[in-house]
C-alpha cells in the first residue's frame, strides 16, 4: 500500500494532452545525482496503470491540426512514431472569402518542407503520447529493468494546495503540498497546472481570468467528399462564419458512402444557426454545407457525428504562482480559426521543459522564482501574437461592412505577392 505522504520533484495536475506531453517532456531529465526526475500525474479520469497505456477516455474525439514545429517536437520526444501513420499531411492551404474574388494559397513546397502541418484525431495524439510515456510509468509489476519515474494518481483530483507560509521550516518553504480527494498528500518542488480551461489549480491559487465570449459556436464533424482533397486544407470565410476543411487519412474500412476523401469540418456559426444546423437530417446538412463551402471538393457524400462547442477566449491574468505554473488551456483557450490552440500549448510545454533542464544542469531549484518568471516572460509574446492573429481574423472575416470586405480581399491578394507578409503568416502557422 502506498504511503499517504509522498514527495516528488514535479506534480502535474491533469493527465490529458497537455499533462501527458508535459510528463513526457520531463521524463528523461536527470538530477545532479544521476537519477531521473520523479513525477506525479493527478488525473480525474480513470487510468489503468497495468494497461498498455492506450486509454481513450482521457481525450476528446475532435481532430487537431499539428503544426510542422509541433510534429518535430513530438518526434524528438519519441511520440511521432506512434502517430505518423495516422496523420494526414497538409501540403497546401487555400484561403478564400465566399462571394468575393480574393484567394490566398500557401504551399509546403514553397518553403522547402514536405508538409506545413498534419491533421490527426486528438485521441490518437493522446494514445501516442501515453505509449511513449509508458516506459517510464510505474506499473503494478515491473520486471523490465527500465527506470520508472512516472506515478499516476487516477482517478483522483486535487482538493487543496498548501503553498507554505513564513511560519514553516526552510525545507517546507522549498516545496508545495497538495491534498488529493483520496486523502493522499503529495509534495514537490514544482506544481504544473495542465488541467484545462476549468483548471482546479488555477482556481485554488485564485488566479483571475478574462473571458470573452465570441457569441459563436464551432460545429464539428468528419465528412466525406466526392473529390479527393490531395492533402489540401481549406479556410473558407462566409457571412455566417469561417469553414475549415482539413484533410484526413481515409478510413481503413471503406464504405460505399465514403467518397474519394475524408475531411474534418470545423464550421463556425452563431449559436442559433448551430442549434438548427446540428439537427438537420444528413441530406439537408449536406446541401447546406455544399452551399456554404462551394464545389472545391465536389459533393458531400457522407456526414459523421456532429458536435458543437461554444467559442470563448480565456486568458489567465498570470501564468505563475508560488512554485506553480499554468500550461496549455489552463493558461489560454483561443478561437480555433487558425488551428493554433494545441500548438500554442505545446510550446508552453517545450519552454517549461527547457527551463527545468537548464535549472537541473546548473544545480538550481526547479521551482524557484527566477525560473517561473522566465517562463511567464518567455511565453507572453508568443501567446499574445497568436491571440491577436486569431482575434483579428475573427473580427475581420465576421464583418460584412463594405470597407472591411474590400480591405480583407486586398489583404488576401497581397499575401500572394508580398513575401514578408506571407512568410510571417506561414512561420507562425508552422509553429516557429
Amino acid at each position: 500500500m502506498e504511503n499517504s505522504n509522498q514527495h516528488f520533484d514535479v506534480i502535474i495536475s491533469g493527465g490529458g494532452l497537455s499533462g501527458s506531453l508535459m510528463a513526457l517532456s520531463l521524463s528523461q531529465l536527470s538530477k545532479s545525482d544521476g537519477s531521473l526526475l520523479s513525477i506525479a500525474i493527478i488525473e480525474a479520469q480513470p487510468f489503468s496503470q497495468t494497461s498498455s497505456a492506450d486509454e481513450s477516455s482521457l481525450f476528446d474525439e475532435r481532430v487537431l491540426a499539428l503544426s510542422h514545429g509541433s510534429a518535430r517536437y513530438l518526434a524528438k520526444l519519441g511520440a511521432w512514431q506512434y502517430l505518423k501513420d495516422d496523420a494526414s499531411a497538409i501540403t497546401d492551404i487555400d484561403i478564400s472569402d465566399r462571394g468575393h474574388f480574393a484567394k490566398a494559397r500557401l504551399t509546403a513546397k514553397e518553403y522547402g518542407v514536405n508538409a506545413l502541418g498534419y491533421v490527426i484525431e486528438m485521441a490518437l495524439i493522446g494514445k501516442g503520447q501515453l505509449k511513449a510515456l509508458s516506459d517510464h510509468t510505474i506499473k503494478a509489476t515491473n520486471g523490465t529493468g527500465v527506470k520508472k519515474n512516472i506515478h499516476w494518481f487516477s482517478p483522483d483530483s486535487i482538493a487543496d494546495i498548501n503553498w507554505q507560509d513564513n511560519n514553516t521550516s526552510d525545507t517546507d518553504k522549498a516545496q508545495v503540498k497538495v491534498t488529493l480527494n483520496s486523502g493522499k498528500i503529495l509534495s514537490a518542488k514544482l506544481l504544473l497546472g495542465c488541467d484545462g480551461a476549468q483548471s482546479p489549480v488555477r482556481k485554488l491559487a485564485n488566479i483571475d481570468v478574462t473571458c470573452d465570449d465570441y457569441q459563436q459556436v464551432a460545429l464539428i464533424a468528419n465528412v466525406s467528399t466526392s473529390k479527393a482533397h490531395h492533402h489540401k486544407a481549406f479556410e473558407r470565410f462566409t457571412p455566417f462564419g469561417p469553414i475549415a476543411m482539413l484533410p484526413l487519412k481515409p478510413l481503413k474500412a471503406k464504405s460505399s458512402a465514403a467518397g474519394a476523401s475524408r475531411c474534418s469540418l470545423v464550421w463556425t456559426m452563431t449559436p442559433e444557426q448551430a442549434a438548427e444546423t446540428k439537427h438537420l437530417s444528413d441530406d439537408d446538412f449536406k446541401v447546406e454545407l455544399e452551399r456554404a463551402f462551394g464545389s472545391y471538393l465536389g459533393a458531400i457524400t457522407h456526414v459523421g457525428k456532429r458536435d458543437t462547442y461554444p467559442l470563448v477566449l480565456l486568458q489567465a491574468q498570470q501564468q505563475t504562482y508560488h512554485r506553480m505554473a499554468l500550461v496549455g488551456n489552463a493558461s489560454h483557450t483561443i478561437h480555433p480559426i487558425a488551428g493554433q490552440g494545441f500548438n500554442l500549448g505545446l510550446r508552453d510545454v517545450a519552454v517549461m521543459a527547457d527551463l527545468v533542464k537548464n535549472a537541473l544542469a546548473a544545480g538550481e531549484d526547479i521551482g524557484n522564482f527566477a525560473l517561473l518568471h522566465s517562463y511567464q516572460m518567455n511565453r507572453a509574446k508568443d501567446q499574445q501574437q497568436v491571440i491577436q492573429l486569431t482575434d483579428s481574423l475573427v473580427t475581420l472575416f465576421a464583418n460584412d461592412l463594405p470597407p472591411l470586405v474590400v480591405g480583407r480581399n486586398i489583404g488576401l491578394q497581397a499575401l500572394n505577392v508580398i513575401s514578408p507578409l506571407k512568410d510571417a503568416l506561414v512561420k507562425k502557422t508552422m509553429g516557429y
